[in-house]
């Protein structure tokens, strides 16, 4: 790594401690459940005005886009998502002992968000200019069933211009290069039902689906790549002495790779078909699609990752976990855009009420973040 920008990095990211972890205490309380992130999304508009950004704006998606540098021509893009996955809408509840923060959400993804915010003001202040314009966005509908829907709608306005992109999410020292796709869906039975004992015999609802999952763990995965699959929430039925008329579950399955997705979904249709005739009727309602990874520069795409690995090493002191994943860096990679998601915190408990983060991993975080941009 470039020892200039090491110093300079580190240098910076020291000064910044105190402010980073006040600022994190902030920005952890205000809730952003997925699809509703406009009081984040706020915040973190204003508080680029505040910091010296000429523009930014809330797009249709509750994205927040701040442009540095040339206005036209190619653009590289430093992302970390708003949402989080927990439902609130007061404050979320927050402690702090021994130096570690615990809230919900608070390192997935507020942690990320604070340093992409204060390396982001680090060039907004000393006018960087990099090979390309930059892009500083934090992006709504990251988890669950946002679908990464908020990164499509970026790439939807500046398609073809975009030629890098970072995501800073997950923890230190991880730096996801390839995209874990997935298929959700829910699929629902419906049934005449009946008395428990009068109609006993009749189709019920939820044992044609519990047929159906048997089918559906049974299946054999495909070679070559890792693919799992997984039935998440079960619902349906009345009561006790009720044959259910009506019941739903929801079902997913993963892979990096996109020819693995595409022979799960045609072993799950046939496992739909081959139950149509138990007596109820079936339906399948898509949920989201996250994208595999697509036709990327290979090498380009090694280039990047080496260099994030280069700059976690140098800044953490161990060595980058290059892992898949799914992540917003789905949806470049699925367009052959190179991307890498680096993690820049050190914490734990994601998705958990009990989310923590070691408030002393912000400053190489941090530096992290930073040396990355001035790379660019």
């Amino acid at each position: 790594m470039d020892a200039a920008i090491k110093k300079i990095a580190e240098q910076y990211a020291e000064s910044c401690f105190d402010e980073a972890c006040e600022l994190l205490r902030t920005l952890g309380r205000i809730p952003a459940p997925t699809r509703q992130e406009e009081r984040r999304a706020a915040f973190v508009r204003d508080w680029l005005l505040a910091n010296g950004a000429g523009e930014v704006f809330i797009d249709e998606a509750k994205n927040v886009i701040c442009p540095i540098g040339p206005r036209e021509g190619d653009l590289t893009v430093f992302a970390a998502h708003t949402d989080v996955v927990f439902p609130d809408l007061e404050p979320l509840p927050m402690r702090e002992e021994n130096g570690i923060l615990y809230a919900p959400g608070i390192g997935d993804d507020t942690a990320n968000l604070v340093n992409l915010l204060l390396a982001a003001r680090y060039l907004l202040r000393n006018g960087v200019k990099g090979s390309r314009g930059f892009l500083i966005v934090a992006n709504a509908c990251e988890e669950g069933l946002g679908n990464l829907d908020g990164t499509k709608a970026l790439f939807a306005r500046y398609g073809a211009r975009i030629k890098a992109f970072y995501s800073f999410d997950c923890d230190l020292p991880e730096c996801i290069h390839r995209a874990v796709g997935s298929h959700r869906y829910r699929i629902s039975c419906k049934t005449v039902g009946g008395h428990s004992y009068s109609a006993f015999g009749a189709p019920n609802a939820i044992e044609i689906l519990c047929r159906l999952v048997e089918k559906l763990y049974a299946v054999e995965l495909p070679a070559g790549e890792k693919t799992t699959y997984n039935v998440g929430r079960f619902e349906g039925g009345t009561t006790v002495n009720a044959i259910a008329q009506e019941a739903s579950m929801l079902y997913e399955f993963r892979s990096a790779s996109q020819a693995c997705l595409e022979e799960m979904e045609r072993k799950l249709r046939a496992a739909l078909a081959e139950c149509e005739n138990l007596g109820g009727e079936l339906s399948l309602e898509l949920l989201g699609i996250r994208p595999g990874s697509g036709p990327v520069d290979e090498a380009a795409l090694a280039a990047m990752t080496a260099r994030s690995a280069d700059v976690i090493e140098s800044l953490w002191g161990r060595p980058a976990t290059l892992l898949a994943a799914s992540t917003d860096s789905n949806v470049p990679l699925s367009l052959g855009v190179p991307a890498n998601t680096l993690g820049t915190v050190r914490g734990g408990l994601a998705h958990t009420r009990g989310e923590w983060v070691e408030l002393s991993s912000l400053k190489p975080g941090l530096a992290v973040a930073l040396s990355l941009m001035l790379l660019a």
